[in-house]
């Protein structure tokens, strides 16, 4: 046999054995998004049934919320300063060092401000949430809770995505604001900038539509972090590495719907702009 016909035949049997491969992944990936479907569905009829775990909801907003709250007021208050440190020498270039404030207000607010804090969420809120039910399927405690009657993906899965879905904005609005003062200490560095003339040139650039859909979007990310990882501790394998691939695979997939949220959040943004 030549050595073309030896390279031809080594090809078609590379491509013969990837081929079902391939076909099981995305057999897999569709089914994958039936059931997160179905999921997402049963999470919207249980919504509205009683009993209402307003308790649960409370907690859970708290673990959430406040205990969330410093890591995410350090990383915004860094991000503030460093992207206005960062910015000045390029204004300065063209003379444009009073627009810094509104510039980094703008960025921070629209884009940079929601994205890294539902990604710190994501990382935080998310991969503890899957480790805790997918310990609890794990031990048996969900089918336990089943037996006794007790509704467990009502009192589990739908409080914790209530919880992720309220905080998530007001982690957000949090950040802003801690990364705006962040960024009136950076411009105070190498100036001398009141609070009040700041804030006037911050809030003098900002309108609904820098405000608005960036905070709307935030809902939507804390919805999706709290279903990706809702889902994946509902749907664990048995065992330890179970509870470490559901905490690791909420994370990667929740960071992957935030962006994937964002990305269509401004493409209709800039439609009805």
């Amino acid at each position: 046999m030549k050595t073309g016909e030896i390279a031809q035949t080594t090809t078609r049997d590379d491509l013969a054995e990837e081929g079902p491969s391939f076909m099981k992944k995305v057999k897999s990936f569709f089914i994958e998004m039936a059931l997160l479907s179905a999921f997402m569905w049963k999470f919207f009829k249980e919504l509205f049934k009683r009993p209402f775990e307003f308790n649960e909801i409370a907690r859970q907003c708290y673990i959430i919320g406040c205990r969330t709250l410093p890591l995410v007021g350090i990383t915004g208050f860094i991000m503030g300063l460093v992207l206005t440190i960062q910015s000045r020498p390029t204004l300065a270039e063209f003379g444009a060092e009073s627009w810094l404030p509104a510039m980094v207000a703008v960025s921070i607010i629209r884009e940079i401000g929601p994205v890294i804090t539902a990604l710190i969420c994501a990382g935080k809120v998310g991969s503890g949430i899957g480790a805790e039910l997918a310990s609890m399927k794990v031990t048996e405690q969900i089918d336990a809770m089943q037996v006794s009657g007790r509704r467990p993906f009502k009192y589990l899965a739908v409080t914790r995505m209530i919880a992720t879905t309220l905080m998530v904005p007001l982690l957000v609005v949090f950040s802003d604001t801690i990364s705006l003062l962040g960024s009136f200490f950076g411009c105070n560095l190498k100036g001398d900038i009141s609070v009040h003339l700041f804030f006037s040139q911050v809030f003098e650039k900002l309108d609904f539509m820098d405000i608005m859909p960036a905070f709307i979007k935030t809902i939507f990310f804390g919805f999706g972090i709290g279903l990706i990882a809702c889902y994946k501790g509902f749907n664990s394998d048995k065992g330890t590495e179970g509870v470490g691939r559901s905490a690791n695979s909420a994370v990667v997939i929740g960071s992957l719907l935030v962006f994937l949220i964002d990305m269509i959040a401004v493409q209709l943004t800039s439609l009805f702009s």
